[in-house]
This record gives structure tokens, C-alpha cells and sequence, in this order.
């Protein structure tokens, strides 16, 4: 059972792309058409992380910045160099030249950790009295408030003061809500609804753009905004158009085909507009991760999905012909594009990963057949058992690996280790996404097949417990879960930065897609597709 989307409120009919993909607005073309405007912007921005004064909230300030209005690409080699440094003066001991603020304090702290720089959690003892509470008058200082909220999001297991930090920031914002005023009211409600370390950044920037208008890194980002956007429309008219080729729709009636939504994974993981050619070649696998979910899910016998999972296993073309025509041709397209991508990785980067992909659907496939004895035989696994199996049915695995040799991570068999042998973050990845989509929020509607929940499962260990006790239960999983990927994230580290960057935004991507509004709708993603189309 791979993850169970609902994007029925995103549906993107294809006749919009067709008709639509021209036409952005006029003044977004007018904005696209000022290259010496946009140039003399980049410039003033780098000149201003040059020679910005010398103090280190300054600098971090701008980087955050920098880092919302998802333009930071064009300045890492300055924000590397000034990170680094002042992660040195802190490791001195050297920061302040003043008694720092809570918003200070928090902010460094928040924007290092996210960088990879351990920072310890003890430089919040500064704000605690001597009974361990934290000091009153910081309980009324809502800027100081968010960001210490925030800067709690990126805690490690351990850590109990920033768990303490979580819960008095919150019930502090949330409490002084009534007597803000509008705009700090939204402010706060989007900070403690989507904090910035488990949210795509790239559906909240609209949000930031207005937050700092008028600003010269504003006016950059809505240019930035404009040409991601058009470029974004540009590959989903090729996802579709290969996905229409490719046939497989139109043979399996029952399975999902939804291209467009596939491609926000790609779209929110990749954010770099430079890494256009790896969102493309991503999708490929996300989109046949879907239909073989559905092939387990809606289409085989118990006996067809064995012949299906041994031929995946086999990895031969001659083990195809015992197979059901649908199956035989499903096979066929994980064959072609699996050895189309190792080629392509192959003659960019030298090594050919085939070896590392085929072990991942593999993998996927024995999940999934397990999954379906267990419905077969009418067999209740307990919640831990579900879960083990769930985390590898997730599909995570699958979009891992391919991402980190289309990343170019690895150029020879030493260096391909590196994810076989580091798999915590494809685990920890897998465990949000699998806890987030048994929380039950999302049903697909065209979906006739059988899915397990660790909801269910843990419910009927546990006599007597509610549905909402069980859900409380999975949401404190997953918060345990990202203190397990915030300290994979952390220096030293086996995987390169863009990587890291990728799986993590892909866990930010997930309660995007099952945080329903009380409209049964998912007004982030909505609103960016809306914008893009």
C-alpha cells in the first residue's frame, strides 16, 4: 500500500494546460521581460550580504529571509561563507557584544541547525528562572514567541527544553491571539500551523512575498516566483505528454492517473529551478510506484501478484509470459524507464545505479505481497508488525534511491554504498509518510481495494481507546519521527546538502497533502496550482 493521496480538490483538468500554459498574467510577463532589472537585483542582494553590518543577527536575518522567499539559490556560496563563520564565533563563545534577545537567540538558532550546525539546546536556559519555567515577560513577546516556536521544530530526541520551549510558545501565541491585531494574527496562525521546518517553502512563499513587500529581496522573489512558475507549467505539459505515451492509463482503467498531482512530489522535493532534468526523470518512478500500488490493490489474484512479484524479482523479460496482459505490460514500463534513467545517470555521472533501483522495487513489491496475504487470509497484523512492513510499502524507498543517483551522489560503487549503507533518512522519511496517511484524512475515492491503518490496528491493541486518543497517539509518533530526521540532517554527514535538502522537503511535503481545512480542502496546495494554471 503506497501512499494514498487524495488530490480530488487539485484535480488539473489536461484541456487547462493546454489552453492556459501562455497566458500568465500581464504583469508577470512584464516583470519576466526586465532581465537588467532582475541582474541589478541579484547584485544589490549579494552586494547587501557583502557589507551588511557587522553583526551576526543581521546577517542570519537575511538569510532567513532569503531562505522563505525561496531565492537563496542565487546566493549559497554567501550564505555558506557567513553561516560558517558565525557558527565558528559561536563555537568560541563570541556571538553577541549584547544581552541577545529571545528573537535573536531563537533565530541563530533555528537558521544554523537547519543548515546542519549543531547548536546546543541550552542557550534557552538564558530564558528559564531557577524553577525551570520559562521568565514571564517573554510570554507577551510575540515576534520572540514565533521564532522560538519555530526554532523548537528542529529538536533532536533528548531535548527536553525544546519540547518545553514547543508547548509554552504555542499555548503563549495561541492565548494571545484574541488581542492581535489582524495581520499579526495570521502571522502567528501560519506560524504555528506550518513552521517553517515542516513546510514547503515553495507553497508558502506567496505568503512571504506579502509579508515583505517593498523590500528589493521581495521584488526579486516575485520575478523568481513568475519564471519558476512558467517553468513549472513547461514540465508538466512533457510529464503529461510522456505520461499519455506511455500508455499505461488507458490499459488500466481502474489505476490512477494523475500526472499533474504526481508531479508536486518532484516539484516540492527539487525546488532548485536548475534541477528541471531531475524532476522529469523523478516523476517517472513516483507515477509507477501509483500504478502498482493499484495493480495489488484492485487488479491481481493472490496467485497473479506472486507470478508479478517474482518476475519484478527475476528482473527478466522472459519471466513475463505466464502474466496476465495488464501485468505484462505494467512490468514492461518498470523494465524500459528503470533502464532508461540508469542510462541517463550513467552517462552523466559515470556510474550505473540499475543494481541499487532494482533492489528498491523489488523491496516495494514483496511489501505489497505481503500486504496482500494478510487480506487474503483475513490475517490482523498487530500495529508494530503493519508498521514495519508499512514504512517499506510507503514507496519512500523507491523515490529515495532514484534521488540521490539522479543528484549525481554517487560516481562510483564506493560512493553508492552511501545510501544502502545510511538508511535512516529514507527511514525516517518513510515512517512520516506512512503515520500521516493512516491518520485516515485522505480517501481516494476511485480506490476499490483494501488498506490497512495503523489507526486501526493500534486501536484494537488497545481496548478502550478513542479514535481521537489513537490519533494523538500517531501524531506524537510522527513529531518523534522528525526529531529522528532533524538529527540526520545534522554535521558530520554521509550525503551531500542538495540531498538532505530534497528528502527533507518531501517530509515537509507530506501533512501538506492531508491537513484538510474544515472544507475538506487543502488550501496551500490549491491556491499554488491555481496560480500556476
Amino acid at each position: 500500500m503506497a501512499i494514498n493521496i487524495c488530490f480530488t480538490q487539485l484535480n488539473i483538468e489536461q484541456t487547462e494546460i493546454h489552453t492556459k500554459r501562455h497566458s500568465p498574467p500581464k504583469e508577470i510577463n512584464l516583470k519576466i521581460e526586465q532581465p537588467i532589472k532582475y541582474s541589478q537585483q541579484l547584485q544589490k542582494i549579494r552586494t547587501l550580504l557583502k557589507h551588511v553590518q557587522d553583526e551576526p543577527i543581521n546577517h542570519v536575518d537575511m538569510v532567513d529571509v532569503l531562505q522563505k522567499l525561496c531565492i537563496n539559490h542565487h546566493f549559497e556560496e554567501e550564505i555558506d561563507s557567513i553561516l560558517k563563520r558565525h557558527y565558528t564565533k559561536i563555537s568560541n563563545g563570541h556571538v553577541f557584544d549584547h544581552d541577545p534577545s529571545l528573537y535573536e537567540v531563537s533565530c541563530n538558532f533555528r537558521i544554523l541547525r537547519q543548515k546542519g550546525y549543531y547548536v546546543p539546546a541550552d542557550v534557552f536556559t538564558r530564558f528559564k528562572k531557577k524553577n525551570g519555567m520559562f521568565l514571564e515577560e517573554i510570554a507577551e513577546d510575540v515576534k520572540g514567541l514565533m521564532a522560538l516556536y519555530e526554532a523548537s521544530q528542529l529538536s533532536v530526541e533528548g531535548e527536553h527544553i525544546l519540547e518545553e520551549a514547543a508547548d509554552f510558545s504555542s499555548h503563549a501565541l495561541i492565548e494571545m491571539m484574541p488581542f492581535l491585531d489582524e495581520d499579526e494574527a495570521i502571522m502567528v496562525k501560519n506560524t504555528l500551523e506550518h513552521s517553517y521546518q515542516r513546510t514547503s517553502s515553495i507553497f508558502m512563499v506567496k505568503k512571504f512575498i506579502k509579508r515583505y513587500s517593498g523590500t528589493t529581496m521581495s521584488e526579486l522573489a516575485e520575478i523568481e516566483l513568475a519564471k519558476l512558475q512558467a517553468l513549472h507549467r513547461t514540465e508538466v505539459t512533457q510529464i503529461s505528454r510522456w505520461w499519455k505515451e506511455l500508455g499505461l492509463a488507458q490499459e488500466l482503467k481502474l489505476a490512477r492517473s494523475q500526472p499533474v498531482n504526481w508531479y508536486l512530489c518532484p516539484m516540492a522535493s527539487l525546488v532548485d529551478p536548475s534541477l528541471s532534468e531531475q524532476r522529469l526523470e523523478l516523476i517517472k518512478p513516483i507515477a509507477l510506484i501509483f500504478i502498482i500500488d493499484d495493480i495489488f490493490d484492485v487488479y491481481g489474484t493472490l496467485d497473479e501478484l506472486v507470478l508479478f512479484t517474482e518476475a519484478v524479482i527475476r528482473w527478466d523479460i522472459k519471466s513475463l509470459e505466464r502474466l496476465p496482459y495488464h501485468f505484462k505490460i505494467c512490468i514492461e514500463a518498470l523494465y524500459n524507464i528503470t533502464r532508461e534513467i540508469s542510462d541517463k545517470i550513467y552517462k552523466k555521472y559515470g556510474f550505473n545505479p540499475i543494481e541499487y533501483l532494482k533492489r528498491t522495487w523489488i523491496n516495494l513489491c514483496e511489501a505489497f505481497l505481503v500486504e496482500a496475504k494478510w487480506f487474503v487470509a483475513g490475517h490482523l497484523p498487530n500495529a508494530d508488525e503493519y508498521l514495519r512492513n508499512g514504512i517499506v510499502s510507503s514507496g519512500a524507498e523507491v523515490v529515495t534511491v532514484h534521488l540521490f543517483f539522479l543528484l549525481g551522489c554517487a560516481t562510483n560503487e564506493d560512493s553508492a554504498t552511501i545510501i544502502k549503507d545510511n538508511p535512516r533518512l529514507t527511514f525516517c522519511l518513510a515512517k512520516i509518510l506512512r503515520l500521516w496517511d493512516d491518520l485516515g484524512s485522505a480517501k481516494d475515492e476511485k480506490q476499490d481495494g483494501y488498506d490497512g491503518s495503523y489507526v486501526t490496528y493500534y486501536m484494537r491493541e488497545n481496548e478502550g481507546c478513542s479514535l481521537e486518543n489513537a490519533q494523538e497517539h500517531v501524531m506524537s509518533m510522527i513529531s518523534d519521527t522528525w526529531k529522528q530526521l532533524n538529527k540526520e540532517c545534522l554535521f558530520p554527514n554521509s550525503f551531500s546538502a542538495t540531498f538532505i535538502k530534497a528528502c527533507l522537503n518531501l517530509a515537509r511535503m507530506v501533512p501538506m497533502m492531508y491537513n484538510y481545512d474544515e472544507n475538506h480542502s487543502l488550501p496551500l496546495l490549491k491556491d499554488y496550482m491555481n496560480s500556476m494554471f
